[in-house]
């Protein structure tokens, strides 16, 4: 069955399968941005499931990148010792275990903050622009987030240049508008991402996974992003020292919006170097809905809505009358799959997930 065979990483770092638990907003840490026990039983249930790599909901890189409350926090030593069981835990169920790593830029609340949000150019008064010492530091805390992971045992990290954070909002048409070299044509508006990218890479060590998450079209709060500027992006990224590209479509089903007779996997898959690993998210399901992204050219899976509602979707894969469980669930089944309180609360956001 290909998508439980072995996932081998170019430096040699080997997972049990190709299914992926994709980084989920949850809202389970500690104020300080310190791992609590909820989440990591959320981690531990998925790994005993039969994960192959667990990723660990988006960590924010800086303070001032926070995007809600309760986020897990990556920008501090303090940290450390959180991400450390965490890598402790999955290495004990087999499982590579990454930390995605983020800042939310005008996505960070100011509320969680209490500091004025920046991002690629000013939105109204709310948020500023930012500025070339905020731009250097930026890509400092980066790399120091990616330090940390590494020091904490984790086998990797995944820069979030997807669903319409930071790096995704200097990708952007819409809502980049400088002027000077971190904007303007495609060049400028993914030096940031590039040089966050190089500047992780040269941080850590060859052993040490890096991969980068990347929405392909407009969807939800990636706005202005094209889709050839982003299999350029992509390749860019190769040269630059990624391992994985993580390629968030929404929905996987569906040929891309700007091309409708051609599938997203096919294009990213030609434009990157064979041992980059492409990793796809967007409503997979079914063990058949994996298999033919494989078959397209994926390298692995990475489940979100369906690893809620089934955190032993690896294990279950195998029985051939085995149907997913779908939403929506009640409270009580979703705590039973390993959510905290908060993180249920949080899933009513999402339409039709959560009775009652």
């Amino acid at each position: 069955m290909p998508v439980l065979s072995p996932l081998t990483f170019r430096n040699g770092a080997t997972a049990p399968n190709r299914v992926v638990l994709a980084a989920m907003t949850n809202r389970q840490s500690h104020a300080d941005g310190t791992l609590a026990e909820e989440e990591l039983h959320w981690l531990r249930v998925h790994a005993e499931g039969g994960f192959g790599v667990i990723t660990t909901c988006a960590a924010h890189v800086a303070k001032d990148g926070q995007g809600w409350a309760g986020e897990l926090g990556c920008f501090d030593d303090a940290h450390v010792p959180g991400l450390r069981r965490i890598a402790e835990m999955a290495h004990t169920h087999g499982a590579l275990a990454l930390a995605q790593i983020f800042h939310g830029g005008l996505r960070a609340d100011r509320k969680v903050s209490g500091v004025q949000p920046f991002s690629a150019s000013a939105q109204g008064d709310d948020v500023r622009a930012a500025t070339e010492a905020d731009l250097e530091r930026v890509i400092g805390q980066f790399a120091a987030a990616a330090a940390r992971a590494h020091v904490a045992g984790l086998d990797g990290v995944e820069l979030h240049g997807a669903h319409g954070y930071l790096l995704t909002q200097f990708l952007s048409t819409i809502e980049n508008r400088r002027e000077d070299g971190w904007g303007g044509d495609l060049v400028g508006r993914a030096r940031l991402l590039r040089e966050v990218t190089r500047a992780v890479r040269a941080r850590v060590p060859a052993s040490f996974v890096v991969g980068v998450r990347l929405s392909p079209e407009d969807f939800g709060n990636a706005k202005g992003i094209d889709l050839d500027e982003s299999l350029q992006v992509a390749a860019w990224l190769a040269e630059d020292g990624i391992d994985f590209l993580h390629v968030s479509m929404g929905d996987t089903q569906r040929n891309t919006t700007k091309r409708p007779d051609q599938h997203a996997v096919p294009l990213f898959r030609a434009v990157l170097p064979g041992d980059v690993r492409v990793l796809v998210a967007g409503k997979i399901w079914t063990r058949a809905d994996a298999e033919q992204l494989i078959e397209r050219g994926a390298d692995a899976v990475a489940l979100a809505r369906s690893a809620i509602a089934n955190p032993d979707w690896p294990r279950r894969i195998v029985e051939p009358t085995w149907e997913p469980r779908h939403p929506p669930l009640s409270p009580a089944e979703l705590v039973d799959r390993g959510l905290s309180p908060p993180f249920v609360d949080y899933m009513r956001a999402w339409k039709g997930f959560v009775t009652g």
